[in-house]
């Protein structure tokens, strides 16, 4: 029953999410895929698993316990306040803080997790900023 109810919750996401697909405006200036050929994907990808979990549903899902659904929580509310932290402390630092803390989460020792998530946000800042030019956000420190 659960798995139907989040397949049909997923299918209905997916094409929400396409609806708002659509409502993206389109400078002249854009390239042949446009700016709306990306979320379409996702969201042909999301409705489609989810419309094969609502068709297959689990006949015995185990739900995990009750501590696990909190850490679960906790990482939606990280992914949240990334969210709303980005544009005051810049992308470098949001991302640095948020990998950490999911790297800690998933397993990783305090120290691993620490240089995983510095190594990723310097990674992505060298190869989407500095190597293809992309515009991210600024923290205090203009970078």
């Amino acid at each position: 029953m659960s798995d139907r109810f989040f397949g049909a919750f997923g299918l209905a996401l997916a094409i929400f999410y396409a609806y708002a697909a659509s409502q993206i405006q389109e400078s002249f200036l854009s390239d042949t895929v446009g700016p709306k050929a990306f979320p379409y994907i996702v969201a042909a990808i999301f409705g489609g698993a989810s419309a094969y979990i609502e068709q297959r549903p689990d006949h015995e899902p185990v739900w995990p316990p009750l501590g696990r659904l909190v850490e679960i929580g906790a990482a939606v509310i990280v992914l949240m306040l990334y969210a709303q932290v980005l544009p005051e402390i810049g992308f470098v630092f949001a991302t640095a803080f948020a990998a950490a803390y999911l790297s800690w989460r998933l397993g990783s020792g305090l120290l691993s997790s620490v240089i995983a998530g510095v190594s990723i946000s310097v990674g992505i800042y060298i190869v989407f900023h500095l190597i293809l030019g992309l515009s991210l956000a600024r923290g205090p420190f203009d970078f």
